[in-house]
């Protein structure tokens, strides 16, 4: 073989290496995928041809989530479960796999807030802190949470041999935000243990990457005030909240891109806290 031919060779094989994630009929389990971001994102896998695993705590909430995932041509299922606990994610896994048979990921982005200062003092005196169930309940959901669902699809990929991404649901908070104490804490956790995931999971096929959203209209911020609202919109250099259609396209982005691992994507307008 000729030197130009073993160069050629070389490029054609390195070019080639990667073929993209075809998300038809592959199956992703997304946590708190009943409503607002964690649907926009089910939606945006749906719409590609990938079946969804709902997860969440509400079943009327779930199977409207569900109806309407199917509405765009693919199998998807609600299941109740609270991602900080043990027991409820591991059974909750193995139903997964039992019912569509094989796993090719994990939207982890159930979340709640317990949103409060450290400390709150007033004349010397005070008035409020932070209370360890605060801390706690908040921690158990956004961060062990993640912990539990990533380690159990891990687990199960790799059993199955199949591949494909945990996506794990930081926010632009993990920089630290007042009055989020807990909030930041988990999410910059959540933020590491990706990194650290794409390092060891890699040699199985299974990419680990995150999405650190901004300021979201979600149901939830929708119900704001308006002058609360405008207040928020006018600190992010865009002057608008972002779309949960716009978060689903980045889910899509990461699912499709096979060298796309190990990274967080911040999808917060340019705002900075």
């Amino acid at each position: 073989m000729s030197e130009e031919s073993v160069k050629c060779s070389t490029r054609i094989s390195l070019t080639t290496a990667g073929i993209d994630m075809d998300l038809q009929n592959k199956v992703v389990v997304v946590t708190g995928g009943a409503q607002g971001l964690g649907l926009a994102m089910a939606e945006a896998l749906a719409a590609k041809g990938c079946n969804v695993a709902l997860v969440d705590l509400n079943r009327e909430r779930l199977d409207a989530a569900a109806a309407h995932c199917e509405a765009l041509g693919v199998k998807a299922k609600g299941y109740e479960a609270n991602v900080a606990k043990e027991e409820e994610v591991e059974n909750l896994f193995d139903k997964v796999v039992a019912d569509f048979g094989t796993l090719n990921g994990v939207i982890n982005n159930a979340g709640i807030l317990r949103d409060g200062l450290l400390i709150k003092m007033k004349d010397g005196e005070l008035v409020k802190k932070m209370s360890l169930a605060e801390w706690q309940a908040v921690i158990d959901v956004n961060l062990t949470g993640v912990f539990l669902c990533g380690r159990a699809c891990a687990e199960r990929m790799i059993k199955l041999g199949t591949e494909g991404v945990i996506l794990n649901i930081s926010s632009v908070s993990k920089a630290g935000n007042v009055g989020q104490s807990n909030y930041s804490a988990a999410k910059a956790g959540v933020a590491a243990m990706t990194v650290t995931w794409a390092k060891e999971l890699a040699r199985y096929g299974i990419r680990s990457a995150g999405i650190a959203p901004g300021f979201i209209a979600t149901e939830m911020v929708a119900s704001m005030k308006p002058e609360a609202l405008e207040k928020m919109a006018a600190g992010i250099p865009l002057k608008r909240l972002g779309e949960p259609s716009e978060i689903g396209q980045t889910v899509s982005y990461i699912f499709e891109n096979d060298y796309f691992t190990g990274r967080i994507i911040e999808m917060d307008g340019g705002i900075r806290l």
